[in-house]
């Protein structure tokens, strides 16, 4: 009886552990399955294309239905059961990302020109023509095309053009194209425009000059200004180090310079903890001393990303660093970077150097909540 059981229960694991073979097709047969594919899928991107293109409502698991009128977004969310057909919309897909990744915008008419160009070359090879020649037609007529546009398009100079494509590129709302124009026009073509979900009922701009990490003070006692918890300094010293810091010997030469300079410091480190940290809080309360330190930002490689976009910013040196090793304990007074303001709170601390230095970026140092 036991047997026959164990034999059973062998049987039925060996039918659950099968793998079956792949559908192969062929021919016309397996390109009109593909063409299907990607008419399921640019009939669904299609619909948003122009400034007076439709939305398309997207289902998301254990959330809200998402709707948008964003072509990528929607080539994205489309999965078909059939495989063959599925491969066809992959290949859409594929444009529709790539066209996202280089231009930022122009999915949906990349989307609809594939699809032109898929069904005209799968007509041809049905009707025998040469699929190399084929492609090396299309890459010429693309190389046509490119410089076509080239010659045809106009540069966006002032600001009122900018606020035209910025309202077409928001479905015609003028509002978010004002917006857009006052911020390109606050941070200059060069700066860095991001876009986040609010919580209130209006859209705001705020423009944060310099740099920002989501650090803040490792200790409340280095607080100076009670109203917001923050620590404000004027005309501070910048002290970098990728190494942790335990005792008070590795910046005892640091802080005599800044006693001598007159001026506060910041240090900015993996960590500060022990004799180091306990040895600063003390001489913060009972001898005033302006100091204060922060935990470096993020992990790993990109914090050393991090910390070197700061030591740029602030003209600090790094100490602890893996190819130009120095000790910290070494520091000198032209190893530091200089900051006009600085104001670390809890969470957060935004930066902006004193000097103006090559790269020319903005001047003081700021941590807030």
């Amino acid at each position: 009886m036991f047997r026959s059981y164990v034999r059973e229960a062998v049987r039925s694991s060996r039918s659950f552990a099968r793998v079956y073979s792949k559908d192969v097709r062929f021919g016309a047969e397996a390109r009109a399955r593909m063409i299907r594919g990607v008419d399921v899928l640019t009939d669904a991107v299609a619909v948003t294309m122009g400034p007076k293109g439709r939305s398309v409502i997207l289902e998301r698991p254990w959330t809200s239905p998402k709707i948008t009128k964003d072509g990528v977004s929607v080539a994205r969310a489309i999965a078909l059961k059939d495989q063959h057909m599925q491969l066809g919309a992959r290949l859409v897909q594929d444009v529709a990302d790539s066209t996202n990744q280089t231009a930022g915008d122009g999915t949906t008419t990349a989307t609809v020109l594939a699809r032109s160009i898929a069904r005209e070359g799968f007509q041809q090879i049905t009707h025998g023509a040469n699929p190399c020649e084929i492609r090396r037609g299309v890459m010429l007529a693309v190389d046509h095309v490119k410089q076509s546009l080239r010659d045809m398009s106009q540069a966006v100079e002032t600001r009122q053009e900018i606020e035209q494509v910025a309202t077409i590129s928001a479905n015609g709302d003028a509002a978010i194209g004002r917006l857009i124009g006052e911020a390109t026009d606050r941070v200059g073509r060069r700066g860095t425009i991001t876009v986040k979900e609010g919580k209130r009922l209006r859209d705001e701009l705020e423009v944060l000059q310099g740099l920002q990490f989501d650090r803040g003070y490792i200790s409340p006692f280095f607080i100076n200004v009670s109203k917001g918890a923050k620590v404000e300094f004027a005309n501070a010293y910048v002290l970098i180090t990728l190494k942790k810091i335990k005792s008070l010997k590795q910046i005892l030469g640091s802080l005599e310079i800044s006693l001598r300079q007159r001026r506060p410091l910041l240090i900015i480190a993996d960590d500060l903890d022990g004799e180091a940290l306990n040895a600063l809080v003390l001489n913060r309360l009972k001898a005033g001393l302006q100091v204060c330190a922060v935990k470096a930002p993020a992990f790993g490689e990109y914090r050393k990303q991090l910390l070197g976009d700061i030591a740029v910013a602030t003209g600090a040196f790094i100490f602890g660093d893996d190819i130009d090793y120095a000790k910290i304990e070494q520091a000198k007074l032209e190893d530091f970077g200089e900051v006009s303001r600085q104001m670390p709170a809890i969470q957060a601390d935004r930066l902006e150097p004193a000097v103006n230095f090559k790269s020319q970026l903005p001047q003081t140092i700021y941590s807030s909540c």
